[in-house]
């Protein structure tokens, strides 16, 4: 099935995509949370460190805040972004929520669209609907999550996916065709039932990519694409490239728009962003061994004794991350956004606790001017 060339059933999502910057950040600033929970604490205390951050990053003037979804990770508490976004639309009024994203191939597309629906309706006109076609998490768990030995069929059907989902999210699938009549609720059908109101907004889609295959899939239809800088550095310029290039005015866009993911730790001692972010890469040394576990502490990442070949790969991935004090990590992001052009800045914060996720936050938003937030 084609990816459906139509007009949504609201006017226009270009409102809910498009950011306006803050302060004197160039981009709008957003915030991708993985809810880590590190050695010692536990996935209670890492949700309500996300409740906190989410209204932290709305009172600083942060555009929007997405979870997103991974599986079997000890120390990554957002296997269920829908029930995340759920509990956060509780605890915030103004900020956009989203999946950064859901991995759709894991998922019917009618539950995902209800999900959302359902959403929409919690927090009208501020939700946003991020989709991957990775599994999120290793082979085995994909193949017990999709209930199949044949791991690539969900990523190779995820155009196919895609247009369904998107049918089911404007509740216009063509006369004659098996799920005419079936309708994703909340949605649009409610909008015809007698004294039915419908919601003016329904999620915007984005797609999301670590490589090229969403960035021409985006851009060939015309919506917003956000790039997974945070792990695929290499890659980040020739996807925004490739999706430019392949970009086509819709419904949804008349121009590209391009979000990318940005490992990012401002701490008040330039030596404590060092320390924390070793152990962050500690964390993912032994998530690409095999050996996932809780994000450990800095004393353990001192205490670790790296191969050469884990001292290598740790090299590669904290050359990526930005870090330092608050006018180092300004200036890195500042740097990023000119090499890149992209249009926003999502920022994710990895480290053992809370409190310096959070901290690392506020000086962000203290570097670039952002609002302050008001006083308790």
């Amino acid at each position: 099935m084609a990816v459906p060339d139509h007009t949504p059933s609201e006017t226009s999502q270009a409102d809910g995509i498009r950011g306006e910057a803050q302060g004197s950040a160039p981009v709008p600033l957003s915030v991708l949370d993985l809810v880590t929970v590190g050695a010692g604490h536990t996935a209670t205390e890492a949700l309500r460190t996300s409740v906190e951050l989410s209204r932290l990053a709305e009172a600083r003037g942060f555009h929007r805040y997405w979870v997103a979804e991974h599986h079997s990770m000890p120390g990554v508490a957002s296997s269920s972004p829908a029930v995340i976004l759920a509990h956060l639309a509780a605890h915030t009024t103004r900020i956009r929520l989203g999946s950064g994203g859901v991995m759709l191939p894991n998922h019917a597309p009618l539950v995902i669209a209800e999900q959302f629906g359902t959403l929409e309706a919690m927090a009208p006109g501020r939700v946003d609907l991020g989709l991957g076609r990775a599994p999120g998490t290793d082979g085995a768990t994909a193949a017990a999550l999709r209930r199949t030995e044949r791991l690539n069929e969900g990523a190779d059907d995820f155009p196919q996916q895609l247009a369904e989902l998107i049918r089911f999210l404007d509740d216009d699938f063509p006369d004659g065709h098996p799920y005419a009549r079936i309708h994703a609720v909340p949605g649009p059908v409610q909008a015809t039932s007698p004294g039915g109101v419908q919601s003016p907004n329904r999620p915007p889609v984005w797609l999301l990519g670590s490589s090229g295959f969403s960035a021409r899939l985006a851009g060939t239809l015309g919506l917003p694409f956000a790039f997974a800088h945070h792990f695929s550095a290499q890659n980040t310029v020739p996807a925004l490239d490739l999706y430019r290039e392949s970009f086509r005015p819709s419904a949804v866009l008349d121009a590209p728009y391009a979000l990318i993911g940005v490992s990012t730790l401002a701490t008040d001692d330039e030596k404590e962003a060092r320390r924390q972010i070793m152990a962050a890469a500690l964390n993912m040394v032994r998530l690409r061994t095999g050996r996932p576990g809780l994000v450990p502490t800095p004393e353990e990442a001192e205490a670790y004794e790296f191969s050469p070949m884990e001292r290598e790969f740790i090299d590669s991935w904290n050359a990526n991350v930005i870090h330092g004090g608050a006018d180092e990590v300004r200036s890195g992001l500042d740097d990023l956004r000119k090499r890149t052009g992209a249009d926003e800045l999502m920022l994710t914060a990895m480290a053992h606790s809370g409190p310096v996720r959070l901290r690392s936050y506020e000086l962000v938003a203290d570097a670039y001017g952002l609002p302050a937030a008001p006083q308790a």
